[in-house]
């Protein structure tokens, strides 16, 4: 008889991984301290001089596959000398560690860590230098091949699947549901007047939101790929374009602001990759593609099923309408 009784998630000792650590890479003894659960469990180690990130994934969310991905394309962003938060090898060379958890297998990654701390109201020169190294990044994940399968970013995953598997999340606020379906019915016909085929695709970030890249002066590090998929590039240019249309409509910022900075961010990215207008025009229509993913998303992980519980959910479908209604004729050049 097994003398554990079963878990379907657990959260793993900070002094054990601290010990792990300390066998299996040439760091020194550290210290580890857990920090957040998301999707997966994120934990802070630290030695002597470093620190470093440790991401313990869930099984149920991200498979082995999937992790050996995500590592290899922040290796290949590295090697270009794109600044992101990459894996750390161990004494073989290994960057992803099996461990024998009680829910079963967990695999785990140290990443170096991201200097500096989040910023959410950009510099000129921050802006600049956002969007420098996002096209930098686009540079390499629209070339990089990589071996195994994630998720597409595209109209059925990112409208018409969300909104099947949200329906009994809805199941209190039909009329909100029905919104739901006609704005993405309405974003999806905008999108396919557009020349999408000719959209420059790659692997994509999808959550290019200040909380994801830490500036240390105006030097800039990119973390957090656990959703990265392969899509329309563009859209991680309107993650960001849907964090400066939050701030304007939360009032931290002017529309002129938001617009300001939306303008000197894309001269930056633009000089190193072109962009073109109709993958703009795209922006405000992909950004309701944005909120539906992660509100599916939403329905698969323990934590975050307060977001669908009927009261949090019409507030949300009433945030995205405004924003909808708000720039949706405005144009994305008009955050």
């Amino acid at each position: 008889m097994n003398p554990v009784f079963p878990a379907a998630y657990s959260t793993l000792s900070s002094s054990a991984l601290a010990a792990l650590i300390t066998e299996k890479y040439d760091i020194g003894a550290v210290q580890c301290t857990f920090l957040l659960r998301g999707v997966g469990d994120t934990y802070l180690v630290e030695s002597s001089d470093k620190k470093f990130i440790l991401r313990a994934y869930r099984s149920s969310h991200r498979n082995l596959e999937q992790i050996r991905m995500e590592t290899s394309l922040l290796l290949a962003l590295k090697k270009a000398d794109v600044p992101v938060s990459y894996p750390i090898q161990d004494h073989s060379g290994e960057v992803i560690q099996a461990l024998d958890a009680v829910e079963g297998t967990r695999h785990v990654v140290l990443f170096s860590y991201a200097p500096g701390g989040v910023v959410s109201k950009l510099s000129e020169e921050q802006l600049r230098e956002l969007g420098t190294q996002m096209a930098r990044l686009h540079r390499v994940s629209s070339t990089v091949e990589l071996a195994g399968r994630r998720w597409n970013f595209d109209l059925e995953t990112m409208f018409s699947r969300p909104l099947r598997t949200l329906e009994h999340a809805f199941r209190e606020d039909p009329d909100g549901y029905q919104w739901m379906w006609q704005a993405a019915r309405k974003a999806e016909e905008k999108l396919q007047q557009l020349d999408l085929a000719g959209f420059s695709s790659g692997y994509c970030h999808f959550d290019f939101l200040p909380k994801n890249f830490h500036f240390e002066g105006d030097s800039i590090t990119f973390f957090d790929f656990d959703f990265m998929g392969y899509g329309w590039l563009v859209n991680d240019i309107m993650t960001f374009w849907q964090h400066l249309s939050l701030d304007v409509h939360f009032g931290r910022i002017k529309q002129e602001e938001a617009h300001d900075a939306y303008a000197v961010f894309l001269e930056a990215y633009r000089a190193i990759r072109p962009l073109s207008k109709q993958e703009l025009a795209a922006v405000p229509y992909l950004s309701l593609g944005f909120w539906l993913f992660y509100m599916e998303f939403h329905t698969t992980h323990d934590q975050f099923y307060q977001f669908i519980q009927p009261g949090h959910l019409k507030l949300r479908t009433d945030l995205i309408r405004q924003l909808m209604e708000r720039y949706w004729e405005a144009g994305a050049t008009a955050p």
